[in-house]
């Protein structure tokens, strides 16, 4: 599928990937600590759940500059993850740094994703 064929956020490998990212970390999560059950494992889902419905939104809204806008949250989300997983392992909740890889996969197709809207003008999706 090229580039003029998106229809929606769903044809988005990047929405894709930040499903199963989400997957990782409610798999991961719970295994903490269950005093934590409030604190770290849900501001991880919050942050990780936060990723694909920003896309998903951004990509709704129809207008490129405000799509660029909600992945720039999404990326914030990201980051946001990313540092609560590492305070997870720091406290020794979880040995697992697969998710490091995942997130550092989804950052570098999001800023890719950023760039070329920010290059081509005239793309935007859509919903059908």
């Amino acid at each position: 599928m090229g580039k003029d064929d998106l229809k929606t956020h769903k044809d988005l490998e990047v929405w894709k990937r930040s499903l199963d990212l989400v997957e990782k970390v409610y798999l991961m999560t719970r295994s903490f600590p269950k005093e934590e059950v409030y604190g770290l494992t849900l501001q991880m889902r919050r942050a990780a759940v936060s990723v694909p419905s920003n896309i998903a939104e951004g990509a709704a809204r129809g207008s490129k500059k405000e799509f660029i806008q909600f992945l720039y949250i999404a990326l914030g989300s990201l980051e946001e993850l990313e540092t609560q997983f590492v305070l997870a392992c720091r406290l020794g909740f979880t040995s697992d740094r697969s998710l490091s890889y995942t997130i550092g996969e989804i950052r570098k197709m999001l800023l890719g994703l950023l760039r070329f809207l920010k290059r081509n003008p005239s793309r935007v999706t859509h919903h059908s």
